[in-house]
């Protein structure tokens, strides 16, 4: 098969920016030619020879496929909130070419059989790419490591409990130096329990609701031990999640020292305040919680200046029944595969990042992370996300992929969306299908 994509600008994050067609052949970015070198644009929709398929993206940008490396899809064991097939499919027309499935699924992806079924059905479904994340300690207890080894053999790329952290600073020594012999890359969910009891965070807001609050401390202090874990073995961790002024202030800090850290916030962190709980909406629930405006401004700041290496969506769907329940027994968490782009780019038309500052966020730097191949160049798979940077458009979550309906953006107007999805050269999403 061949494809070409055809007038677009081509944003390859420190290789490339301009006007240029694209060539794929057989799943491989064959060649990018800037424009003015090979003649005029074909009209969308066309075929070449041999059935070539022609994309006519003038108006698009065009850039490395998207890789979302913080998403639950809840299969196996939690089909009822999502699966494999329906957070692929979110996960497409959002413009991601890959993703990473966290392992807090029933059961625990903590063997090489739960790994190796994932992969079974994110093959079958074929289209977004899986990554699997396994567990660092078995069954999330944290009582002893998981088996690195064995996930690592079956396909896993990184581990992590996430949902739960790793309180035994002990286990997330050995975890440290475990996965760095054999290449995996850790990821910690910063959150110290005995702290964290509330469900919102804690300030004037909780008070005047009459909710108990989670303390900025209880992320910051594991975030803090984590960097020093990583300081005393020499391991590269990655922090989850990132909410809070103290955090951004910590990772800041241990970069300019060259520990190996590398961080990720999700677009509700950098979009959203506390304040979106006032109504008592659990769609804002999440963990850890939405946080002040001050630390919403320190996170964008951690982004714009590299402090904060990707954004992820930490995509996390449940059943209407675990969300419309009383504030402080509703479940934590927010789907976000199809919000996360234009989300992004709202920070872009704000001023706060450029337009391949966001890019290489949602893309070449979660790729790097997890030691995945992701660009444009002659050579790479030809995973490929092509943008309307000036869609505009209602984003109702009825109308969505996921199983999910657990979102505070339902109903908001958005500007910019995915249009083609590309990967190995298919077609995995094309919007002017859906509409």
């Amino acid at each position: 098969m061949q494809m070409q994509i055809k007038g677009g600008r081509v944003l390859d994050p420190g290789v490339f920016d301009g006007p240029a067609d694209i060539l794929i052949k057989d799943g491989i970015v064959a060649q990018v030619v800037p424009l003015g070198a090979n003649g005029q644009t074909a009209p969308a929709g066309t075929t070449g020879g041999s059935g070539e398929r022609i994309i006519d993206a003038r108006g698009m940008l065009v850039v490395p496929g998207l890789v979302d490396m913080h998403v639950h899809l809840r299969e196996p064991g939690q089909e009822y909130k999502e699966t494999i097939d329906t957070g692929t499919r979110a996960a497409a027309a959002g413009g991601f070419t890959s993703v990473c499935g966290m392992p807090n699924t029933s059961p625990v992806n903590d063997s090489i059989s739960v790994t190796r079924y994932i992969l079974e059905q994110a093959a079958r479904c074929r289209r977004t790419r899986v990554y699997p994340v396994g567990a660092v300690s078995a069954g999330l207890c944290g009582e002893q490591l998981a088996e690195f080894g064995d996930l690592k053999a079956a396909g896993a790329v990184a581990v992590t409990d996430d949902g739960r952290p790793v309180s035994d600073a002990q286990l997330m020594r050995r975890a440290m130096e475990y996965a760095r012999g054999i290449g995996l890359q850790v990821i910690s969910h910063c959150e110290e329990l005995s702290l964290s009891g509330g469900v919102m965070n804690e300030g004037v807001v909780s008070t005047r609701m009459g909710l108990p609050g989670i303390p900025n401390a209880a992320e910051s202090v594991m975030v803090m031990r984590d960097i020093a874990l990583s300081e005393l073995t020499g391991s590269p961790v990655h922090i989850a999640h990132v909410s809070t002024r103290e955090s951004v202030s910590a990772i800041r800090a241990a970069k300019a020292r060259n520990t190996q850290v590398t961080a990720e916030t999700a677009p509700h962190y950098f979009t959203l305040t506390e304040e979106a709980v006032k109504s008592y909406d659990t769609r804002a629930k999440m963990n850890p919680p939405l946080r002040t405006a001050a630390d919403r401004e320190a996170v964008i700041a951690g982004l714009a200046d590299g402090t904060i290496d990707a954004i992820a969506s930490d995509h996390a769907p449940h059943a209407r029944v675990e969300k419309d329940l009383e504030f402080d027994l509703a479940a934590n968490g927010i789907i976000g595969l199809e919000t996360s782009l234009a989300l992004g780019l709202r920070l872009v038309g704000a001023g706060a990042l450029t337009l391949e500052q966001l890019i290489a966020l949602m893309s070449k730097n979660s790729a790097a992370i997890i030691d995945k191949p992701c660009g444009l160049s002659a050579g790479q798979p030809a995973d490929v996300t092509i943008i309307d940077p000036e869609a505009r458009y209602t984003y109702r979550a009825t109308q969505g992929r996921s199983k999910g309906r657990n979102t505070p953006f339902d109903g908001w107007d958005l500007k910019g969306r995915a249009v083609y999805t590309i990967v190995d050269g298919t077609i995995v999403f094309d919007l002017s299908e859906e509409i």
